[in-house]
């Protein structure tokens, strides 16, 4: 049996969270879940993820800052982050690139396209 991926999962939303874990909860994943910026950059060192779905609108350290962070760290250089944000416009995606994101995705996102993008970083 092949060992689970770990996916970190991160929002100030108990209700997103739910939904992400609703979403991937028959995958082969471990799911993991941080509610903040400092958490999810703790425990990304700590646990080193397979990947990282992140929101970007979180209290103290927003998800741009959260990437570059990670970026700067070796164990986390690499990691698949996937942004899910409600920040659609261009400047956003643009900010979330240029801080390191490996995807971005608009909420309300659907279940489908996001099962896709993780499987496309983490083969299925």
């Amino acid at each position: 049996m092949p060992v689970p991926k770990k996916i970190l999962l991160v929002d100030d939303s108990p209700t997103v969270l739910l939904m992400e874990r609703l979403l991937l909860q028959d995958g082969p994943y471990e799911l993991l879940s941080a509610t903040s910026g400092r958490e999810a950059v703790e425990t990304a060192l700590s646990v080193r993820p397979e990947l990282i779905l992140m929101d970007v609108v979180m209290p103290g350290m927003d998800g741009f800052e959260v990437c570059r962070r990670l970026r700067a760290e070796e164990a986390t250089r690499t990691t698949p982050i996937i942004l899910v944000t409600t920040r659609g416009g261009s400047e956003n995606v643009e900010r979330g690139y240029e801080s390191g994101c490996s995807d971005y995705v608009t909420k309300p996102f659907d279940g489908n396209e996001l099962r896709a993008k993780i499987e496309s970083f983490l083969g299925h």
